[in-house]
């Protein structure tokens, strides 16, 4: 078993990545390689504007490449709450820009013929629980009403035909969206970026950002540059003066098991229609097939940041849930176990705008394939001087109460979702 990300290790190597020093004058310097920097990276390039984007590890090997692989409509947490938090003019805003998000992965695809192995299929949102389906079908008639009627309530006598497992109770099929191969459109994106003439550097971790006459001095280990603006895609980031973010995100661990290979009519009698699959629970779970016939299994499994040995110990947490909701493949071998951190907001919603000057976007809160990909186009606009394409412009981003950056409340949050679990 590999302690690695699949969607890492099976992607194909990145020609692009710059060998020279970090150095010179650039119209932007984006901050982060992974799918947020390097969508704004393309589009700021395909304008003639000249980028550099520096990475303090591999391009594409954050978030971006250590995900679940699903691309889907939908805000992050269920449509009926948010209306209830926010209103339903706001509610529909978010849902809409989540639909646009799938859009823009799709044209980028189509534009620069990104090979990803895309697959249309939807997401399936699967009732854990009997009172979960009567809160889905709640949610499947407001959704309906206010913003989207490409959708589908499947029932208990139905949802056996959508997913061979006694574990669920129905369902609700929101049919725009799909999956991917996340590594492989990592790399065709950094490689588009490139082929338009934007510089990527890996290793680069920054160390400052300071003023500098009309611009910004950026300070990272593999040398400095000059860039009259700056974009901050970083997420959750350990690395470099990023405080004021990391006070406003609870970096969240999420893990993923992948299984060998499996025998393709097996997968056909399991999950026929190869959705992108989630459940209702708190500690949920998320699955879907990848292009080589695997089960790619993922959930919080436990509330602690990603590293070894723990990537190890969540993935033997995810093998037991897996049993459980395919007792047939109990015995099919783990190939790879990993782990990535994902940048919670308190609300679930993104932020983005600016900060002392630096333009930002992150805290997508696990539902960022589709998003990451979206803000970094339309950051790029914002850059450019239009700042009413940001869809999240006026949302205020308090600090989280006692939080400095190291997330010291996440086992306390964790025992909370799995007491709630129980009686929800």
């Amino acid at each position: 078993m590999k302690l690695d990300s699949y969607w890492l290790d099976t992607a194909p190597p990145l020609q692009a990545v710059a060998d020279a020093p970090v150095q010179g004058r650039v119209d932007v310097a984006v901050i982060g390689g992974g799918f947020t920097g390097l969508s704004a990276a393309l589009a700021l390039a395909r304008r003639g504007a000249s980028v550099a984007v520096l990475d303090a590890g591999r391009i594409g090997g954050g978030a971006s490449g250590r995900n679940g692989g699903q691309v889907n409509t939908g805000v992050a947490q269920d449509f009926a709450s948010l209306v209830a938090q926010v209103g339903v003019e706001r509610a529909r805003a978010c849902y809409l820009a989540y639909a646009s998000a799938v859009d823009t992965v799709e044209r980028l695809i189509r534009e620069e013929g990104i090979d990803c192995d895309y697959l249309p299929s939807g997401k399936l949102k699967l009732a854990s629980k009997p009172r979960h389906f009567e809160y889905l079908a709640k949610t499947a008639e407001i959704i309906y009403r206010e913003v989207d009627q490409d959708i589908e309530l499947i029932g208990r006598d139905r949802i056996r035909d959508e997913v061979q497992s006694d574990s669920f109770h129905g369902g609700l099929l929101q049919r725009h969206g799909g999956q991917m191969h996340m590594g492989r459109f990592a790399v065709g994106l950094a490689n588009a970026a490139v082929r338009h003439g934007a510089t990527l550097h890996e290793h680069a971790p920054v160390s400052a950002i300071s003023r500098n006459g009309g611009g910004y001095r950026i300070v990272s280990e593999r040398g400095e540059l000059d860039a009259k603006q700056v974009f901050v895609a970083t997420g959750p980031s350990r690395h470099g003066p990023f405080g004021w973010y990391r006070r406003r995100l609870a970096p969240v661990g999420s893990f993923i098991v992948v299984t060998e290979p499996l025998a393709p009519a097996t997968l056909a009698r399991l999950l026929p229609n190869r959705r992108a699959y989630t459940t209702t629970r708190l500690m949920h779970n998320y699955f879907r097939i990848t292009p080589d016939s695997r089960l790619l299994f993922g959930g919080r499994a436990r509330f602690s940041a990603s590293e070894q040995p723990s990537d190890a110990r969540s993935g033997r947490i995810l093998q037991r849930g897996l049993a459980a909701m395919f007792p047939e493949l109990a015995t099919a071998r783990i190939d790879y176990c990993w782990g990535g951190l994902v940048d919670m907001t308190v609300d679930r919603l993104p932020r983005a705008g600016q900060h002392d000057g630096i333009y930002f976007s992150m805290g997508y809160s696990g539902h960022g394939t589709q998003m990451s990909t979206h803000m970094g186009q339309v950051m790029a606009n914002v850059i450019e001087g239009r700042g009413d394409a940001n869809p999240w412009r006026d949302l205020p981003w308090p600090a989280i109460p006692g939080h400095t950056g190291k997330p010291w409340f996440l086992p306390i949050v964790g025992t909370y979702y799995r007491i709630k679990d129980i009686f929800y």
